[in-house]
């Protein structure tokens, strides 16, 4: 069986009422430039948009495939054992050019339960955000299912939600159950379990060129809701040259920030899972064993679970998210 490589995929752009033109623009994603992209869907195991490789003699292939033949060597043995022949991971470049609907996931148990499928969790990168733009996140305070209920009957539930204005750097973790909505000037990473079940309750009285509004789904919501997911949700950490900084770590994914201009050292042999790279600004070389790929600004690469050292070497600077999941083995080490 031929050797494993860092493997690029082909996004999938997404047109969205509410998307714009920085993904064509600004993050090199090949599309029509006239159209309103919100989403590139970069990683993908979602059943109908299955992430295609485009680089290398796997290229064609998608990572349904590749999980099939390579099993463990791709995801790491012990996420295989979990998850089989599905990537448990999506991952997203998000454009708002207008506020996205106020909304919220359910959590596993709740998801199993209706649709037969995975919960979501998920979090936000700011890469890039107008003066003033918002993040809903949360309730503001604790509310009753009675009193929420009523909110969105009125068309006042935004005013029951925490605030915050988000500046590039800034992170955002969402659990299952805590309502949320990205603000209109927006670009960020969006990092998730794989699931695409969202619970639509708002969409600001929206319509779409037909003059028809979106469908809801506020009977849907309202058991999938914390209403004790409430303040303040900012992540914000100061970035040391050349050093991997902690962002999120839960139970399904753990992301990390490297901001360097040297080359870095990764050895993963302690880690039994995938690594995702996306660069955020600039372009670095991955290097390992006598070979080398370029990363430039917006393309994400799945680094298979076999390779366990890397090289990571600037060109001439660069900042990228670092993925991967928390495995016993990975907890134990980290933990030492």
């Amino acid at each position: 069986m031929s050797e494993l490589y860092p493997l690029k995929l082909e996004p999938f752009l997404k047109e969205k009422i509410w998307g714009g033109a920085a993904l064509v623009n600004r993050y090199h994603k090949k599309a029509d430039p006239n159209l309103k992209y919100g989403e590139s869907w970069e990683l993908s195991a979602v059943s109908d948009n299955l992430s295609v490789v485009c680089n290398g003699f796997l290229a064609g292939n998608n990572i349904e495939e590749l999980i099939e033949v390579y099993m463990g060597d791709i995801t790491g043995d012990t996420v295989f054992e979990k998850f089989g022949n599905e990537f448990p991971l999506l991952i997203k470049l998000i454009e708002a050019r207008e506020d996205l609907s106020i909304q919220v996931h359910p959590g596993n148990n709740l998801a199993k339960e209706r649709h037969q499928a995975y919960g979501k969790t998920e979090m936000w990168y700011i890469l890039e955000s107008e003066r003033n733009s918002k993040i809903f996140t949360g309730f503001k305070d604790p509310v009753t299912r009675e009193y929420y209920i009523e909110s969105v009957k009125n068309g006042n539930i935004a005013d029951l939600m925490n605030v915050e204005n988000p500046v590039p750097g800034d992170t955002f973790f969402t659990p299952a159950g805590r309502i949320h909505a990205i603000g209109a000037g927006i670009v960020l990473v969006e990092i998730q379990q794989t699931s695409d079940i969202t619970y639509r309750i708002f969409d600001w009285n929206r319509k779409n060129p037909n003059g028809k509004s979106r469908e809801l789904h506020a009977e849907l919501a309202l058991d999938a809701i914390d209403f004790a997911a409430t303040g303040k949700n900012k992540i914000k950490k100061e970035l040391i040259l050349n050093k991997t900084e902690n962002l999120v770590s839960c139970e399904f994914f753990n992301t990390n920030i490297i901001s360097f201009n040297e080359r870095i050292e990764k050895d993963y042999n302690l880690i039994d899972s995938f690594v995702v790279y996306i660069c955020i600004d600039g372009e670095f070389l991955i290097r390992w064993d006598g070979n080398s790929e370029p990363v430039t600004k917006g393309e994400t690469v799945l680094l298979p679970a076999m390779i366990k050292e890397v090289m990571l070497e600037p060109v001439p600077e660069s900042k990228l998210l670092e993925i991967f999941i928390k495995t016993n083995l990975s907890r134990q080490s980290l933990n030492n």
